[in-house]
């Protein structure tokens, strides 16, 4: 499914959570909240919305290997005697070089988000929130996995949704936890619809859970995708209001 579908669906699982769930406070953020976390599962997949957002650094991945090389060169050249610490910095500066210069696509998107997580783990250790850590976390190694696969799983749900937790905790968010698994699972429910289906159980079984309605990237699979978002609103539209008018 496309990732406008998935925002879209995510957003509106969020409405329904801030105004269907007793308890929770109606608010945007949370509802952002869901529609963020309906395009995490995604991270897995460079050309994914979340994936090319969070990576923000894509594009200055490849120059920082080229500076790495040249500082590491002319430290080499400056500071090191000849010999074979010498002969090994510049061999580091060439191989740094290199990298740099071949690097494209995919493996400087994986690069970008592996420094975005990082960054983000670093300030969850500096703010002592776990569960920014963890988000970190998350976000640095599900690049680096085969499309639907862990990301798309009943174990990522709960820890995501565990994480929204823990936020819960620290910020005294109370809702955090259910716009955060509502926008997760509602992602994993619409790939269910689609041909290639989703293995929520995977390692313990590669059995593959599928309804086989929707065609991705076809001109009928984009007409019905909008089409079950305008239903699944419309009926979150009347439950909202058969419970206000009660």
């Amino acid at each position: 499914m496309r990732g406008s579908s998935h925002l879209a669906i995510g957003l509106i699982t969020g409405v329904a959570v801030a105004y269907l769930i007793p308890g929770v406070p109606v608010s945007p953020a949370g509802i952002a909240l869901a529609g963020f976390s309906s395009l995490a599962p995604d991270l897995d997949h460079p050309g994914s919305r979340l994936s090319k957002r969070l990576g923000f650094a894509q594009q200055y991945v490849r120059w920082a290997f080229v500076v790495v090389a040249a500082g590491l060169a002319l430290y080499t050249h400056f500071q090191l005697p000849p010999g074979p610490d010498r002969r090994m910095g510049f061999t580091a500066a060439l191989a740094f070089g290199l990298i740099g210069a071949a690097m494209q696509g995919d493996s400087t998107r994986k690069l970008a988000l592996l420094f975005t997580g990082l960054c983000t783990v670093v300030a969850g250790l500096y703010t002592e929130f776990v569960w920014l850590s963890m988000l970190g976390l998350f976000v640095s190694v599900a690049p680096f996995t085969s499309h639907r696969s862990w990301t798309h799983t009943i174990w990522a749900t709960a820890l995501w949704t565990y994480i929204g937790h823990l936020a819960d905790r620290s910020l005294g968010w109370h809702g955090v936890a259910l716009f955060a698994g509502g926008g997760y699972v509602s992602h994993l429910l619409a790939d269910t619809l689609t041909k290639a289906g989703v293995k929520w159980l995977m390692p313990l079984t590669d059995f593959t859970l599928k309804l086989p309605l929707i065609r991705t990237g076809s001109k009928s699979g984009n007409m019905l995708e909008v089409a079950i978002c305008l239903g699944y609103g419309g009926l979150v539209l009347v439950l909202i209001i058969g419970t206000l008018s009660v």
